[in-house]
């Protein structure tokens, strides 16, 4: 478990995208190496940002049909991107939408869902590589941050994910490889290493380690992005110019 033990985090740029000012999602492509893919907060339009990880600007796309009502995570699963429109401070909307869209800017439809138990806060968005299965993870500063895993248009509930008290879950990502699982408060980061066959839901049940990385030190931060190997992974805080850092061993 190369995460699970203490890590340094290096600068590799920063982001010098004009619009990129409260960055919430982030996630690698699965097609273009070195190119990361992230989006703003709410109160944008409904596009999609490409930096390199050196921070560059390498494009954007508008993301075909959306709107971003509260957009919060990125995730990637071969050529396509799946946007989370998840955020939900009051705990009201009757519904939360995760768009997708081809790393070539084609729409690749939306899916529309509703959580069985009432609306929740959220602000991570997971995909499975292997069989493409979603899940949300809830946002709770009370310790209730719990994945909810879709089944057709209905988040079913799973595990909790052990936060303490006064933690909240803010982003999170799946490998490329489908094998490490990392998920993130504003001060640290926990890492799942699935077992062959597992589910998200299996995985996240079973007690992460929690690496020994001071996440806090970056700001408002929400944003993580898996490395493909799953031996690293970036993050990226809100603000102007916000630097990239890379987490590894």
């Amino acid at each position: 478990m190369p995460l699970c033990t203490e890590l340094r985090a290096r600068v590799t740029g920063r982001v010098e995208t004009p619009a990129a000012a409260e960055l919430s999602g982030l996630v690698a492509s699965r097609t273009r190496r070195g190119l990361l893919w992230t989006h703003n907060d709410s109160g944008d339009s409904a596009r999609l940002l490409a930096v390199g990880v050196d921070g560059r600007p390498r494009g954007e796309i508008q993301v075909p049909g959306a709107e971003s009502v509260d957009w919060e995570d990125i995730a990637a699963r071969r050529d396509t991107l799946f946007v989370g429109d998840i955020g939900d401070n009051d705990s009201v909307r009757d519904r939360i939408t995760v768009y997708r869209v081809r790393e070539s800017g084609a729409a690749a439809g939306r899916l529309d869902l509703r959580y069985a138990d009432g609306a929740h806060d959220a602000e991570t968005l997971l995909v499975d590589p292997f069989d493409g299965s979603l899940a949300v993870v809830t946002k709770s500063f009370g310790g209730e941050n719990r994945l909810y895993v879709a089944r057709g248009s209905t988040l079913r509930r799973g595990p909790l994910v052990p936060v303490i008290p006064g933690e909240a879950v803010t982003g999170g990502d799946v490998s490329a490889d489908g094998r490490t699982i990392v998920v993130r408060t504003y001060d640290r980061a926990l890492v799942w290493t699935r077992r062959r066959g597992e589910s998200l839901a299996r995985a996240l049940a079973r007690k992460p380690c929690a690496p020994v990385a001071d996440l806090a030190a970056e700001g408002q931060g929400e944003a993580l992005a898996v490395a493909a190997d799953g031996r690293s992974f970036l993050t990226v805080a809100e603000g102007e110019r916000p630097p990239l850092r890379r987490y590894a061993p």
